[in-house]
């Protein structure tokens, strides 16, 4: 299943990225956007970089409110389609989370939005280091559960309950960044329809 869910990350992401929109629509019920737009009173300073960029949503919402908004995707495909809903104001670079392609201590935050395993990746989480100023934030979303009659049923049916969910995935999403030398907080933030986990790293 993992090896699946990976070749099917890299056709989303590669030559059927014109359908992410449509497929992130479909999964999120509708609510995608306002999932990935939810970080945005997390945010400190005017100094933002992005990690996994897609077709630029978080991009043209963050820049429209003044901020100074960079971003990197590893992505061909993804860039172009975001480099067309930004126009020319965008700063957008092709490159891998494991060699951001930015100087030291360039930015006062950190953005990631349901980002794949390379998030977790000790040489991201480096790299993250060198580029956030002293005491910068990492913002990492990387999970949201909507909340609707299915999934209710699902978790009274498999004996689950949302609660001890939202606890094994902080569990499951501290270490990695402790390791990385961050203090690290998970909260989990409810929307309407939807509770979503975020990681909060400090340097």
């Amino acid at each position: 299943m993992r090896r699946f869910m990976q070749f099917f990350y890299r056709l989303l992401y590669h030559p059927f990225a014109f359908t992410y929109d449509l497929v992130a629509w479909v999964v999120s019920f509708g609510k995608w956007k306002d999932w990935v737009l939810s970080i945005f009173p997390y945010i400190e300073g005017t100094r933002l970089l992005e990690l996994g960029h897609g077709p630029g949503h978080l991009q043209r919402f963050l820049r429209s409110r003044g901020l100074d908004s960079a971003a990197i995707d590893e992505s061909t495909q993804m860039g172009r389609l975001a480099k067309r809903k930004l126009g020319r104001s965008h700063k957008l670079a092709r490159g891998l989370s494991q060699a951001i392609p930015f100087p030291a201590g360039a930015f006062d935050t950190v953005i990631s939005t349901f980002p794949s395993e390379y998030i977790f990746d000790p040489q991201t989480l480096q790299e993250i280091q060198r580029v956030l100023t002293p005491g910068g934030r990492l913002i990492v979303l990387p999970t949201a559960f909507p909340s609707n009659k299915l999934l209710k049923w699902l978790f009274k049916v498999t004996g689950e309950s949302p609660e001890a969910l939202d606890q094994a995935v902080q569990e499951r999403l501290l270490q990695p960044f402790l390791d990385a030398g961050f203090q690290v907080e998970v909260e989990t933030k409810e929307l309407k329809s939807s509770r979503l986990v975020i990681v909060l790293a400090r340097k």
